[in-house]
C-alpha cells in the first residue's frame, strides 16, 4: 500500500449500441450528474472512483465506449487487461437489446476471463418500456450474466448496478488468486516428492555400492 491510496484497481468496459446511455451512466456514478443534452462520444473517454467494498478501497477506472459502428476499431484495443464490462441497452429500444448478443460475442474474442454484467438503462417511463424485464432475466440467466435495470437520469439503482457489479469483479479477482496460490502450492508439493524420491535413490544407491 505504500503510496498508493488504494487496494485493488479495476479497470471496467462500458459497451453498448449508441444512445443507450453509457455516457449517462457514469456521469451519474462516477459525478452524480445528468445532462439531457445527447453529446455522441467520440472514440473512449475514462473516469476514476474509489469506493469501500468489506473494508478495501477498491479504485474503478470507468472507460466509456462510443457505440457506432464507425469507431469499433478504436474500441476494441480497450478490451484489453479489462477487470469488467457492463453491457448497455436501452429499455425503450429493443433493437438494442437484441445486439447484445453481438457484444457479448465481442467480449468472447477479445477477453478470456472477464466479468460481465447486463445492464437496462432509461428505466424510468413504463409507458415507454419494450424491453420486458422478464425476458430480460430470462436471457441473462441463460447466458449467466446478471441483469440490472436503471435510469441514469433519475439516478435509479445506478448506485447499486456499479458497487454489485464492483463486488463481482472483486470476488472474482480473489477466487482467481485462490486459485494460483493452490497451484503453487501442489507445485512445491510435486518439487518436494521429486526431491524426497531422489534423495531415496541416491540412498539406495550408496548401500549398493
Amino acid at each position: 500500500m505504500a503510496g498508493k491510496d488504494y487496494n485493488h484497481l479495476f479497470k471496467l468496459l462500458i459497451i453498448g449500441d449508441s444512445n443507450v446511455g453509457k455516457s449517462s451512466l457514469l456521469l451519474r456514478f462516477a459525478d452524480n450528474s445528468f445532462s439531457g443534452s445527447y453529446i455522441t462520444t467520440i472514440g473512449v473517454d475514462f473516469k476514476i472512483r474509489t469506493v469501500d467494498i468489506d473494508g478495501e478501497r477498491v479504485k474503478l477506472q470507468i472507460w466509456d465506449t462510443a457505440g457506432q459502428e464507425r469507431f469499433r476499431t478504436i474500441t476494441s484495443t480497450y478490451y484489453r487487461n479489462t477487470h469488467g464490462v457492463i453491457i448497455v441497452y436501452d429499455v425503450t429500444n429493443p433493437e438494442s437489446f437484441v445486439n447484445v448478443k453481438r457484444w457479448l460475442n465481442e467480449i468472447t474474442q477479445n477477453c478470456d476471463n472477464v466479468s460481465k454484467i447486463l445492464v437496462g438503462n432509461k428505466n424510468d417511463d413504463p409507458d415507454r418500456k419494450q424491453v420486458d424485464t422478464v425476458d430480460a432475466m430470462q436471457f441473462g440467466e441463460s447466458v449467466g450474466v446478471p441483469v440490472f435495470e436503471t435510469s441514469a437520469k433519475e439516478n435509479m439503482n445506478v448506485e447499486e448496478m456499479f458497487m454489485a457489479f464492483t463486488h463481482m469483479v472483486l470476488r472474482a479477482k480473489k477466487q482467481s488468486q485462490n486459485r494460483a496460490e493452490r497451484e503453487r502450492e501442489r507445485e512445491r508439493d510435486r518439487v518436494d516428492i521429486s526431491a524426497h524420491r531422489d534423495r531415496d535413490r541416491k540412498r539406495r544407491g550408496k548401500k549398493c555400492c
